[in-house]
């Protein structure tokens, strides 16, 4: 008698065809997508349906991204990969800043601070190794902690807390530095000077919103404007007070190694809402009042500027600062006749501040027209090391006396993102109305996908973050929270300059050429962001010049998104295996066939004198 077999060994039978069947459709379309890696075939949209149902396969379970301050991490290199280990640098370069080298800078000349900005050095004489951390490095803290305390090894330097003691800049305590939260200016602390300014500027409503700190020191001004939601870019020279910009990042604050001296600023005309400057020692009055006059190419219309400190008051103060009360009152009528030059109305003095705001348009300025040269306008977005000029940058036009010259912004966080002005006249080549909605769409879902390999991406612990390559600013405003901010670095080289738009939408950023060094210390942002990037500078530097800086920059247990094509990352992670990277590349978040790959990577920690290998 026949045995009466089990109903499911019928059903796997059957099922078994199908399940071939699928695995050779998987097999086929990924072929035809390598196959045709430049684009889409026919089949494409088919294919693209199926690889979505796994498009969770790309997640790194074993990335660790949590900090350790050791050497635990899982290696993902490929064992018969030969991998070119690079060596560490000396620790004499754990502080090291290529294009503000101290040595460099003293080949230079002095007038005008010329010494003081950026001098890159050239290919033969660039570094090929990696920046050690110091002995005892250890994460920052997280924010707000972090605006007050910094871990002693980090920086550890001491000069400023003596220079600076009755100034309450900093304060030595055991094994961490605090920061009161004074300044030259207001050494009883910055909450209460904010508050004074806030009685003038209307700094609570969101009105303002980007902020320029010119000679920032440690940045507590910056530090403490964050609680109004304004986002400060901070700058200051690398010189004899050591380490100021390196602890305003450190505190977790915007900052840049920078200076007004001979050069343009490398930030777009119109982008800041306030500008700062609380005895930061530029001459204001000084080269026919030139670096005011840069100040007004970057303060958009019916910005502010805020001057704080000599010369303002010189009549009561001139003997506590210890100068002759000819010289101040002379410097004071210059910046006075400037400021009218400028068309900038005088708001508010009291005490040792002084307040003036940009008009919002040409209206207000006509007399002023025949006394001033206007620049030309062509060359507007033209700063990265070009000269400053003896002109006034004009105002976009208007048609009304009430129309604020080049377009009106809401208050943040409308306005991050509301259509820009630059966007909606057709100012950016190439980008439209529809064309900014759809990147911020699309970086939506970039970033979405990137939480979803990285878990804590948005808890946190990444502060400093650094967009490379940064478009519209897109992946910025996708991550936009009180726990992080982000610098939207436009590459000079760009096809199109973008970055007036990115101070539009209430956020920061820079000119930089990445074939140069950053203008920041060693281990100052814990997340770098690169879309494209090695494939814009393709043929134009070395990819492992590029990497070297960005591991420069990246903090021990830094996290790294790299976006694109996959030939041009597997170069990349050719070389960046040989960096003390833990490194993964997965797939597109739309699947195996899409060209565009992801690049993640971890730097180990590791400190000076560490002898542990890449590999």
């Amino acid at each position: 008698m026949a045995t009466k077999g089990n109903p499911g060994d019928n059903r796997n039978k059957s099922f078994l065809p199908s399940l071939l069947i699928i695995a050779a459709l998987c097999c086929f379309f990924y072929v035809l997508g390598v196959w045709k890696r430049s684009g889409f075939g026919k089949g494409d949209s088919i294919a693209l349906e199926i690889t979505k149902k796994a498009e969770d396969c790309g997640i790194l379970p074993n990335l660790e991204y949590e900090t350790h301050h050791g050497n635990q991490s899982t290696s993902f290199d490929d064992p018969k990969q030969d991998v070119k280990e690079i060596e560490p640098c000396g620790e004499q370069y754990i502080d090291y800043t290529p294009c503000h080298d101290q040595m460099r800078a003293m080949t230079f000349p002095r007038e005008n601070m010329n010494y003081r900005e950026r001098h890159c050095p050239p290919d033969e004489e660039k570094l090929h190794c990696l920046i050690p951390a110091p002995k005892g490095y250890v994460t920052p803290f997280s924010w707000p902690k972090s605006r007050d305390y910094v871990p002693f090894a980090n920086a550890p330097h001491k000069s400023l807390t003596v220079e600076k003691a009755v100034q309450n800049w900093v304060q030595y305590e055991g094994d961490v530095f605090r920061f009161p939260g004074g300044g030259t200016q207001f050494p009883n602390g910055a909450d209460a000077y904010i508050d004074q300014l806030a009685s003038v500027i209307p700094i609570e409503n969101g009105t303002v919103r980007t902020a320029l700190d010119t000679g920032c020191g440690v940045a507590s001004w910056g530090a403490y404007l964050f609680k109004k939601n304004v986002l400060t870019m901070s700058f200051a020279p690398r010189d004899s007070h050591e380490a100021q910009v390196q602890f305003a990042l450190e505190r977790g604050v915007p900052a840049v190694i920078g200076v007004l001296g001979t050069i343009k600023l490398p930030y777009p005309s119109r982008a800041f809402d306030m500008a700062h400057c609380s005895r930061c020692l530029i001459p204001w009055g000084a080269n026919d009042g030139l670096y005011m006059t840069e100040v007004d190419r970057v303060l958009r219309p019916g910005g502010y500027w805020v001057l704080s400190g000599p010369p303002i008051n010189w009549r009561v103060n001139y003997q506590a600062w210890q100068r002759p009360k000819e010289e101040l009152e002379e410097e004071q009528r210059k910046i006075e006749e400037m400021a009218e030059l400028l068309c900038w109305e005088k708001k508010h003095e009291k005490g040792e501040t002084a307040i003036w705001r940009k008009r919002v348009n040409n209206e207000y300025c006509r007399e002023r027209d025949s006394r001033i040269t206007l620049c030309e306008s062509s060359n507007a977005a033209n700063v990265w090391y070009k000269k400053m000029e003896a002109c006034i940058t004009p105002y976009p036009e208007t048609t009304n006396s009430d129309e604020v010259a080049g377009g009106g912004l809401k208050p943040f966080p409308d306005r991050l993102n509301t259509v820009p002005p630059r966007i909606a006249s057709g100012s950016v080549p190439g980008f439209s109305v529809e064309s900014f909605k759809e990147d911020n769409k699309l970086w939506k879902k970039h970033v979405n996908s990137y939480k979803r390999v990285n878990k804590i991406l948005d808890s946190g612990r990444y502060r400093n973050i650094m967009d490379m390559n940064a478009g519209l600013g897109s992946f910025a405003a996708a991550l936009e929270s009180p726990k992080l901010w982000v610098m939207n670095v436009v590459p000079t080289i760009a096809e199109k300059d973008t970055l007036g738009v990115v101070y539009e939408r209430g956020l920061i950023g820079i000119y930089h050429d990445w074939c140069e060094a950053f203008s920041t210390y060693p281990r100052t942002y814990d997340l770098i962001h690169a879309n494209r990037v090695f494939s814009l500078y393709k043929d134009k530097c070395s990819v492992e010049d590029i990497l070297l800086e960005m591991d420069r920059i990246l903090r021990p247990e830094g996290a790294v998104i790299l976006r694109d094509h996959v030939d041009v990352l597997t170069q990349v992670k050719r070389i960046a295996n040989g960096m003390r990277w833990n490194i993964k590349m997965v797939d597109h978040e739309d699947g195996p066939l899409i060209p565009e790959k992801v690049l993640f990577a971890v730097r180990k920690y590791w400190v000076v004198g560490d002898n542990n290998s890449t590999v």
